[in-house]
């Protein structure tokens, strides 16, 4: 962009010393705005000649004093120069710091600083790219960050240059030792922080990865699920209070299906379609992975669905069950428990276990099948459920026992 650009000495008559000299300003003019700074050279008014801008006379004092102007003449036009081919927009203030060397300090950014403005623009890509289940996750792990600071370091915040590998490990000790969170849980808060890490290093902010050199890794938990007899329990009874009938039939829908409570939560009418077979399938992009899962609807999940068509809820949202908050879902499932004389505890989350062993696996529905129902990215996603089906390594031992006999 060319930029109008203009460069006068001028005598400040108005700042004129004891010793009756004058101080000599430069004037630098850029699309018609104006800004002054000293030469640090004093004249006295009557040895300036205003025209030609120069101290009048042959002496060598007069020499000398013109040489320096020129010089500095020359190095506004030098910097003009540079910021042109630079490419960076020219302003009075601009030009002038480039001449005097003066350079705008990069901004020190602070750990919670950047925290902050990640769970920030998070919040605003709720239901786009996050789920609110992830803010709160996020925000969580920025308050157990925010205490560690205080913690090791005993002030309210530091600068990210001073994030290490110390750092790192310090804070894994703090989690494992003052928060008493197993080893998953602060591989998963420690994997929240790395996010921020990565930030600072793609913004130059940070020279070295302080996880470089951190290695963890996330136990395998088995994950809890209902047996064929638990499920059929629970199926056959009959509460008196009518919430804890409502809060089991929407559980168990979704031992049926596989769906995740975010996922039954929002499951409007629009989510069940005619399948290839003719029959009902659930269609939904998973909340957590935004990925398609589409699930045949087994007879007894599409009974729980007539159940509740006429429910005010579902008319009124267009939803197709009356669902709970997660909170009050796992509240009411352990008084099912409880009722149903079941002695391991188990929430919400519990049923897409229970459909991915007791209800599709250990029924010979192929792996690769029930992948694609739950919607996983990745089968060994999935082979995790088949690890624990001790009945199923059972069945398939006994068919290869036949086959060998021969």
């Amino acid at each position: 962009m060319i930029t109008t650009f203009c460069l006068n000495f001028s005598l400040k008559k108005t700042k004129i010393l004891a010793d009756g000299t004058a101080p000599i300003y430069v004037r630098l003019t850029v699309e018609k705005l104006r800004l002054e700074f000293t030469t640090r050279r004093f004249i006295l008014p009557e040895r300036w000649n205003s025209k030609s801008q120069k101290m009048t006379g042959h002496t060598e004092e007069a020499k000398s004093f013109n040489a320096y102007l020129k010089t500095l003449e020359q190095q506004v036009y030098e910097a003009h120069r540079l910021l042109v081919s630079q490419q960076i927009p020219i302003t009075v203030t601009v030009l002038r710091d480039k001449v005097l060397g003066i350079e705008e300090k990069p901004k020190i950014y602070t750990v919670l600083e950047v925290f902050r403005e990640h769970n920030r623009k998070m919040e605003a890509l709720i239901g786009q790219d996050y789920s609110q289940g992830t803010m709160t996750r996020y925000e969580t792990s920025l308050k157990h960050t925010s205490d560690f600071i205080k913690w090791q370091y005993k002030v309210e915040d530091m600068p990210v240059d001073q994030i290490d590998y110390n750092f790192v490990s310090n804070y894994d000790f703090y989690l494992r030792s003052e928060r008493k969170c197993n080893n998953n849980s602060t591989v998963k808060y420690l994997k929240n922080f790395k996010k921020v890490v990565k930030i600072c290093l793609g913004n130059g902010w940070l020279e070295k990865d302080p996880f470089l050199n951190y290695k963890v890794k996330i136990t395998e938990v088995i994950p809890e699920y209902l047996t064929k007899e638990e499920l059929k329990t629970i199926a056959e009874k009959h509460f008196e209070i009518e919430r804890i009938n409502q809060v089991k039939d929407v559980f168990l829908f979704s031992c049926y299906t596989g769906l995740a409570y975010a996922d039954v939560e929002k499951l409007n009418r629009n989510d069940i379609i005619i399948g290839v077979d003719g029959q009902k399938w659930v269609s939904i992009n998973r909340q957590k992975t935004k990925s398609r899962s589409k699930v045949p609807l087994l007879p007894k999940a599409s009974e729980i669905l007539e159940k509740y068509k006429d429910h005010p809820l579902c008319l009124i949202e267009n939803k197709v069950l009356p669902v709970f908050s997660n909170q009050k879902m796992n509240a009411y499932l352990k008084e099912v428990g409880d009722l149903c004389g079941i002695n391991k505890p188990f929430t919400y989350h519990t049923a897409r276990h229970t459909f991915a062993t007791t209800v599709t696996l250990s029924n010979g529905v192929p792996i690769e099948t029930v992948s694609k129902m739950l919607g996983h990215k990745n089968l060994k996603t999935t082979q995790h459920y088949a690890k624990i089906l001790d009945m199923k390594v059972s069945e398939d031992m006994r068919a290869l026992v036949e086959k060998l006999e021969f």
